[in-house]
């Protein structure tokens, strides 16, 4: 694509970012195929070519972001599918970054929008302050209906309220800064990202990949004052929230990896570990902290692939008879490229494993998607359900929080993380979703054959 910046503007090491990128582009509109918000909606400016279309022009022409503009960035999951699918090795993740915080910088939202984005940005990256937000929930639940009907923002604190979990789970044990021992003679040592909306709305899933990796002679590090990762206000634009959370991850992290060292960081939202492996480029322009950054980004593993690294998945229990239908977060698929690894683990493990209908199209949570664009939402989620019930499995397994609870609302299949199945068939203890479904292990072989 041909660009006409000036020297001027291609100073900003962000545009100049951003116009690289625009270079690449080639019009070839592979990228319409597998894009989730074109594929609803047909419009030639909700594909990434179009989208792209837009960008190109705000940001050559140095112009404020206009309505319309901001309306179709807006409705971008960032998928990432378009980056997957595109022979040109245009990097979109970029480029609808920079994008989203020029228009934060210069548009100007409606009231009810920019309300609904301070109360995310305020709220999700604050573990203490969003239990508080779900206690909330909880009494405004029978409210659903009214609050819907009110124009702008109705349909958005609706859509908080019907995701919000019911009962919400209780406090981990192991909340906050600790060192879990490994058992027997230590292999390694990681740092596990404790996160802000996962621990809140599903602890078991770090409990999980605790024990299953202390179990393998891993020592495992909670790090003091880790804190959000930026994930969760990067996406909305918020460049410089975003940019303050990462910075305070980067240094509890450092201060371990100076200390007595670590192996990896291990995470188990993949919407997080899509971020923090971006760290490097993130910083690469900040003296100070370039190179932390990507000496973070650089050890930054999603638990898959560090569970795969160490060959110790030695199934404890018969769970042959389980089919699982395995969903691939996008975050997990496009944002890193992991595709094989935790289908292969559940394998080893005992379970049967399926693969989804359409797995490259997005569920249609992607971060604060679900509440900023409810009604796009769940029409994805509905084909993803549809898709996943199309496999008859008896479970679900994924590697995201934000796909486990926007698909959890869509189904009565169990949804659970692929750490908690691989735990439970290694020696823990059933996943509570598991249980309260009435699933369970079948009896080991060797009970089996001495009982016939």
């Amino acid at each position: 694509m041909q660009t006409n910046f000036t020297p001027e503007q291609l100073a900003d090491p962000a545009m100049r970012e951003s116009e690289k990128i625009l270079r690449t582009c080639v019009h070839c509109g592979f990228c319409t195929a597998t894009c989730p918000t074109y594929l609803l909606l047909g419009d030639e400016l909700d594909s990434p070519r179009g989208r792209i279309y837009l960008m190109k022009d705000m940001l050559e022409n140095g112009k404020p972001a206009t309505a319309e503009v901001v309306k179709h960035v807006d409705r971008c999951l960032s998928c990432l599918s378009c980056m997957t699918t595109c022979p040109s090795g245009v990097h979109y993740m970029h480029l609808v970054g920079h994008a989203r915080a020029y228009i934060e910088e210069t548009h100007t939202r409606s009231w009810h929008d920019r309300l609904v984005r301070t109360i995310l940005a305020k709220v999700l990256p604050y573990p203490n302050r969003f239990r508080l937000a779900l206690m909330g929930a909880t009494l405004g639940r029978p409210l659903a209906g009214f609050l819907a009907a009110i124009p702008g923002v109705g349909p958005r604190l609706a859509a908080m309220l019907s995701l919000a979990p019911f009962p919400l789970p209780g406090r981990a044990a192991s909340d906050g800064a600790m060192v879990h021992a490994a058992q027997g003679e230590r292999r390694g040592r990681v740092a596990i990202l404790q996160g802000c909306a996962q621990r809140v709305l599903d602890p078991g899933i770090n409990e999980a990949t605790v024990r299953l990796l202390t179990r393998a002679g891993i020592e495992v590090v909670q790090a003091k004052d880790e804190g959000c990762c930026g994930a969760i206000v990067h996406h909305m634009g918020r460049a410089h929230d975003g940019h303050a959370l990462a910075k305070q991850a980067i240094e509890a992290w450092t201060r371990e990896i100076e200390g007595e060292g670590l192996d990896a960081i291990v995470i188990t939202a993949s919407g997080c570990g899509t971020t923090i492996k971006d760290y490097g480029f993130m910083f690469r322009d900040d003296p100070a902290w370039a190179d932390k950054a990507a000496r973070v980004s650089a050890l930054a593993r999603d638990v898959s692939e560090y569970v795969t690294s160490l060959k110790i998945v030695d199934p404890a229990r018969d769970v042959s008879h389980l089919t699982v239908a395995y969903h691939s977060a996008c975050s997990m698929q496009h944002g890193q490229q992991i595709r094989t690894e935790p289908k292969t683990l559940l394998k080893k493990a005992g379970f049967v494993v399926k693969d989804v209908p359409e797995g490259h199209i997005c569920c249609g949570s992607a971060g604060t998607y679900n509440i900023l664009q409810p009604e796009i939402a769940a029409q994805l989620r509905a084909r993803k359900v549809a898709n996943i019930e199309r496999t008859k499995p008896d479970l679900i397994a994924t590697g995201n929080i934000g796909c486990m609870t926007q698909i959890g609302k869509g189904t009565d299949i169990p949804i659970v993380h692929t750490a908690e199945l691989l735990d439970w068939a290694t020696g823990g203890p059933i996943p509570q979703a598991l249980e309260a479904a009435g699933i369970a292990e079948r009896a080991p072989r060797r009970a089996r054959a001495a009982a016939e």
